[in-house]
């Protein structure tokens, strides 16, 4: 991000840029949904282990991140 932002204050030509942010946020993107899968393998199966209302607080929090990523 600080890179883009250096591009942008060095007045890069604007394809350039814009290639750039779309590396960046497929970059993000991937880390996102490793993260969202490793939440999904230990967190939420542990809490659905568990059962009673951690078990549903889990599965209501990775939905909602579930669907934050799906809007973005």
């Amino acid at each position: 991000v600080r890179g883009l932002a250096r591009m942008i204050e060095e007045d890069e030509y604007c394809i350039d840029v814009l290639t750039q942010i779309s590396a960046a946020t497929k970059g993000l993107q991937a880390v996102s949904i490793g993260l969202l899968d490793e939440h999904l393998k230990h967190c939420v199966a542990e809490a659905v282990a568990e059962g009673g209302e951690a078990a549903d607080e889990k599965i209501r929090e990775a939905s909602d991140a579930i669907a934050r990523l799906v809007k973005s």
